[in-house]
């Protein structure tokens, strides 16, 4: 065998090789749907809330602390 045969062989058997091991880039839409959690807004209304309440316990009754 010479090595022009051996060579080319040898290229043949790489790219081969090689193809079979490219990366792929795939776009495909999610199974499930995109949740978006809300609870953080809604306690936070909630705290506001009660601190201002706090706040107007506090100013109309001098007294408490």
């Amino acid at each position: 065998m010479n090595w022009k045969a051996a060579s080319s062989a040898a290229i043949l058997c790489a790219s081969v090789y090689l193809t079979g091991c490219s990366p792929s880039v795939r776009l495909e839409a999610p199974d499930k749907p995109i949740e978006i959690n809300m609870n953080i807004k809604i306690e936070h209304e909630i705290r506001l809330k009660v601190e201002k309440d706090v706040d107007e316990l506090i100013n109309s009754q001098k007294g408490l602390f």
